[in-house]
């Protein structure tokens, strides 16, 4: 069984599609000429490949989205609420120093290691 799908955007509404994965990491892809390839259980857009089972959603967006492990944790690190090192104390950005804290933001809790 083979299936063909065409899906249509208006060009100027998004220049990106993004795909999360399960672990929250994210890879925009621009629509710009965007070949959608499904081969098995991996699912190639443009020079991205990702395995569908490891996909949580994916939508368009006006910029890239990108997200890495690095780029993430380094987010993190700016935008935390609270941060504790592994003895359960607080701490601030400043008193960070080589270790494993816990860095909780809004939405989300980290381990993060500072080496």
């Amino acid at each position: 069984m083979c299936m063909v799908g065409v899906l249509s955007v208006k060009a100027d509404s998004y220049s990106y599609l993004t795909f999360e994965t399960t672990d929250g990491a994210k890879a925009s892809v621009a629509v710009a000429s965007l070949t959608l390839t499904i081969s098995g259980t991996t699912l190639t857009a443009g020079t991205e490949t990702f395995t569908l089972s490891n996909l949580s959603k994916m939508y368009f967006s006006e910029t890239d989205e990108t997200i890495t492990g690095i780029e993430d944790a380094q987010t993190t690190a700016l935008t935390a609420q609270l941060i504790y090192d592994l003895q359960g104390h607080k701490v601030s950005k400043e008193q960070m120093t080589k270790g494993i804290y816990i860095v909780k933001t809004a939405d989300k809790t980290y381990k993060l290691v500072v080496k």
